[in-house]
């Protein structure tokens, strides 16, 4: 064999080769291969192996697994005029293959993009307080939004989450006074509902010892035991109102040389 036949023997081979690696591909269970003829759609390949004709044949592998898209944090100004930062995450995923080549150049781009303008354009008609405390229904409404312009895609985007909400530094502090404040309104309060009930129940208590009053003798000895308990150095020891006035009349009557008067007492039996 001449050496020019060895030649074109070797460059055959390698012709054969690289024809076959061109038409030869294996799709895992996970893609699936869209396929132009001449610029003509083909049925859907794969998954496993298929052939497809060099040069004539245009192979684009789709994959099928749920992807994750972390939306860049976004500077957004609320209904009520507070500038917050906010960045999400989405997960999506192609249902159409087919759709997903021929409707738009690139859907992984095109799903980012939407992403980010539809959280912007969300939570800018959404207030400071329903941003921090309806975050469900916030998700909800922008998963429904981006999936609404990604379904003619062929693309589903089955979550969005808000992951952080950051607030400016005088937005926090005005904050912390007013969650300060509500708690010192409520203590305030129950504090004066039980000032009520305490007044209540003194009032019922003054009845019951105005019928009984060998009762109110039993609790002043009772609240003289719980002051000497305590070792304390100073008792305080209520006096009647009436003792005091017989000592101020007494008082008078000494100073204008007159007896006192003394009031009657029972005769005994």
């Amino acid at each position: 064999m001449s050496i020019a036949t060895l030649i074109g023997v070797v460059v055959a081979l390698v012709v054969v080769v690289i024809l076959l690696s061109a038409a030869i591909h294996v799709l895992p269970e996970y893609e699936r291969g869209v396929i132009l003829r001449l610029g003509r759609i083909q049925p859907l390949k794969g998954p496993g192996l298929i052939v497809i004709i060099p040069v004539v044949d245009r192979l684009t592998r789709v994959n099928l697994r749920t992807q994750t898209y972390d939306v860049p944090a976004q500077d957004i100004i609320t209904r009520d005029n507070v500038t917050v930062r906010v960045n999400a995450v989405a997960y999506f995923n192609v249902i159409e293959p087919v759709r997903s080549v021929l409707s738009i150049d690139d859907y992984r781009f095109g799903t980012q993009q939407v992403a980010q303008t539809t959280l912007r354009s969300i939570l800018g008609q959404t207030v400071l307080d329903d941003l921090l405390s309806k975050r469900d229904q916030i998700n909800v409404q922008l998963q429904r939004v981006i999936d609404s312009v990604t379904d003619p895609w062929g693309v589903k985007v089955t979550i969005v989450e808000l992951k952080d909400v950051v607030l400016p530094d005088t937005m926090r502090r005005a904050m912390a006074r007013q969650a300060e404040s509500e708690r010192e309104r409520r203590a305030k309060v129950i504090h004066a509902l039980g000032e009520k009930e305490a007044a209540t129940n003194l009032g019922e208590a003054a009845v019951v010892l105005e019928k009984h009053p060998a009762a109110l003798q039993l609790r002043l000895l009772g609240t003289l035991l719980e002051l000497g308990a305590e070792k304390n150095s100073t008792i305080a020891f209520p006096i009647p109102m009436e003792l005091l006035r017989l000592f101020d009349a007494s008082r008078q009557a000494s100073g204008n040389g007159q007896q006192a008067p003394v009031e009657p007492r029972p005769a005994a039996a």
